[in-house]
């Protein structure tokens, strides 16, 4: 929902969205979508998650039955010693018991008694009772290889989250030096208006020639300025190249001719745009995909430790098999630990236990440890939100508060011109108020630019951006 909501109130700025037909101008959420698309960065974290999706294919091969068969024999001074022939399958379940099945063939002259001679079959199985019932490496290993795959996802997600962050933030400072460079080109097309109306009134002896000389140093300067907000607005465009590559993993540079969308700096709809802080930590609390990487982290440490807890327990493994003559296994009756049947029971215990107890608290101290930096992290990030909704809240009022300065700074700028016209002001007064309306400007275009970086900000900090 916060997301929708995000989206609903930026395609309030008419700026954001462009219609695909228009090549002349770029706005933010195509680049946005240039970046999803082609970002180098963003296609290897793709290949983590194809490498992941193999690691649990690797994992699952633990459970795969495996078929086996020994053929052996002895021959010496020419007597048979034994002819050995013993297909298998073994059959590993999830709980740990493993169900085994196959055939024997045995014959030979120098036999051990308690081998049986023959054919012979059988089917059991091999059930732990302590040690491995509840867990086991194979169960561990394919339970922790799906939350690596969950995890690579949610990197993917932390990373174009911070990718797009920066794309959106250097998009911004693009606009800004292209609208800086847009306001001192209009400056210098009036001053040169200016300049060659002063240089006629002095031919007609109407102006002093200080007044020319007034007059070519406000274009001058206004040159200067274009010079300087063209170069900067070029470098931008190079940076912002960095952040646009095409398909194949080609670099795409950004060409002269391409501008920023215009209407994007509507003050109507950014003071219509409205954000609830509540809602944002809500959202960054749940789904931020730098915490759930802790959460996920978390559920591999506790499959770990459960893993661990086993190696608290005595080993104690009990195989049955179920004997028949011949090679039907199911050709023999009896009841079990009657006729017919083969058993093992195997007990193993370390004393004192010494590594097993050192192993899992080491796995308790790594999930303490990743819990206390959860928490950390997860006040980090709820203080960027409150900052960045802060700086929301008083840029948006800033925003305001300067446009009606820079309302001031013009009327007195064209009241000036009026006594100029009447005689009544000098050209000096004119660059002054004319300067003072440019400064306003520049504070102008730079808080908006600053308010939709900050909008950006916002949706980074609470993880929206995907």
């Amino acid at each position: 929902m916060i997301q929708y909501l995000f989206c609903l109130g930026l395609c309030m700025f008419p700026g954001v969205m462009l219609a695909q037909g228009d090549t002349a101008t770029l706005n933010v959420e195509q680049v946005l979508e240039i970046v999803r698309q082609h970002h180098p960065t963003v296609k290897q974290a793709n290949i983590n998650i194809a490498k992941s999706d193999a690691g649990i294919s690797i994992a699952r091969g633990a459970f795969n039955p495996i078929i086996s068969n020994i053929i052996s024999g002895k021959t010496l001074s020419d007597t048979t010693y034994y002819d050995y022939l013993h297909p298998n399958i073994t059959i590993p379940t999830w709980f740990g018991i493993e169900v085994t099945a196959g055939v024997e063939n045995l014959t030979g002259d120098r036999l051990n008694p308690s081998q049986t001679v023959g054919q012979s079959s059988y089917i059991g199985v091999s059930i732990p009772l302590l040690k491995n019932l509840l867990m086991d490496k194979r169960r561990a290993y394919l339970q922790q290889s799906k939350v690596y795959n969950e995890m690579a996802f949610t990197e993917q997600q932390a990373l174009v989250n911070t990718i797009l962050m920066d794309a959106a933030v250097q998009y911004w400072e693009w606009v800004n030096a292209y609208q800086y460079f847009e306001i001192i080109d209009q400056n210098l097309t009036i001053s040169r208006q200016r300049f060659e109306l002063v240089k006629k009134a002095f031919q007609n002896g109407e102006r002093p020639a200080i007044d020319t000389l007034e007059a070519m140093s406000q274009y001058q300067s206004f040159e200067f300025l274009k010079n300087e907000s063209w170069l900067k607005f070029q470098n931008e465009g190079l940076a912002l190249s960095v952040f646009l590559w095409q398909a194949d993993n080609i670099p795409y540079q950004l060409p002269e001719n391409i501008t920023p969308q215009q209407g994007w700096d509507n003050e109507a709809n950014m003071q219509m745009f409205t954000l609830d802080l509540a809602q944002l930590l809500d959202y960054a609390r749940q789904f931020h995909p730098e915490l759930q990487l802790y959460n996920q982290k978390l559920t591999i440490l506790g499959i770990d430790q459960k893993l661990k807890f086993q190696d608290l327990l005595p080993t104690l493994d009990f195989s049955y098999n179920h004997l028949s003559k011949g090679y039907n296994a199911f050709a023999s009756d009896g009841l079990l630990f009657q006729d017919n049947y083969q058993y093992g029971l195997k007990l193993e215990m370390p004393i004192p236990f010494s590594q097993g107890r050192g192993e899992y608290k080491m796995a308790k101290l790594r999930i303490e440890e990743t819990v206390i930096a959860q928490s950390q992290k997860t006040v980090n990030i709820e203080l960027k939100v409150r900052n960045y909704f802060n700086e929301y809240l008083t840029l948006k009022n800033q925003i305001q508060l300067q446009r009606d300065m820079l309302t001031n700074y013009e009327n007195l700028f064209l009241a000036e011109e009026a006594l100029f016209q009447n005689g009544e002001s000098s050209l000096f007064l004119i660059n002054s108020r004319e300067n003072k309306v440019l400064e306003n400007q520049r504070k102008l275009i730079e808080l908006k630019t600053r308010y939709l970086k900050t909008i950006y900000g916002l949706q980074w900090s609470s993880g929206l951006l995907r």
